[in-house]
């Protein structure tokens, strides 16, 4: 790791395999910057359903991304979210917001106008950069790139127990199905699609407690010369 650069991790997978966990407890461990790029899709996705804006419009869209101003901040052991100084964090847990999300992470245009703004978080001391296309395309020369999975089963468990927790009323058959679509939508889409980068670590989390991917991970950073 050179030391005239601002070191990156970056955690990849799909929802539900702990990644948001995983990057919040590294991100306090290391004294980090935290990147949560699915938030800023999810950001873009609220701005277009409350604005009423047409989602196919895709120049419309690149100007909504261009001008996101957003921040991650640790309240609580969670991550609250904050667009132009409000916290959206609530609404950006709804499933229809993270539907329409899933419909605009495709676009290429839409892509590329948030890649700068993706870029603007790599600040010192170091950065851990949470979503699907982190180790790929955002930051393909982190110092290390990890790869979380878990059997959809498990991440539609994880899923309905989290919405429940925070009292939201959910339906666990859809939400697999969801998961099952949105899998599909990512892994073949033909921008950034949802994969290990070639030179990331894969962990399966499907039959690990947090603490243990937490300890696994922290292994791996140690053993990168990250800390």
């Amino acid at each position: 790791m050179s030391a005239s650069r601002v070191p990156v991790l970056t955690i990849d997978g799909p929802s539900g395999t702990g990644k948001g966990t995983i990057a919040l407890l590294m991100t306090r461990w290391l004294g980090w910057n935290l990147l949560d790029s699915g938030a800023l899709y999810r950001l873009l996705a609220l701005h277009v359903s409350r604005r009423q804006k047409d989602p196919e419009d895709e120049m419309g869209l690149v100007a909504l991304a261009q001008g996101l101003e957003a921040s991650f901040i640790d309240v609580d052991g969670e991550i609250r979210v904050e667009w132009n100084g409000v916290d959206v964090t609530h609404e950006l847990r709804t499933e229809e917001v993270a539907a329409l999300a899933s419909r605009l992470a495709p676009l290429a245009s839409v892509r590329n106008a948030l890649l700068e703004r993706q870029h603007a978080f790599c600040q010192p001391p170091g950065l851990v950069a949470d979503g699907r296309d982190m180790g790929t395309v955002v930051f393909p020369e982190a110092d290390l790139k990890i790869y979380l999975t878990a059997s959809p089963e498990e991440r539609a468990q994880r899923r309905y127990n989290q919405l429940k927790g925070k009292g939201m009323s959910v339906s666990l058959a859809r939400l697999r199905g969801d998961i099952a679509e949105r899998d599909r939508r990512d892994e073949m889409r033909e921008v950034s699609p949802l994969k290990p980068a070639t030179d990331a670590i894969i962990l399966d989390t499907t039959r690990l407690k947090i603490l243990a991917v937490e300890e696994q991970v922290k292994r791996l950073i140690r053993e990168a010369g990250m800390v």
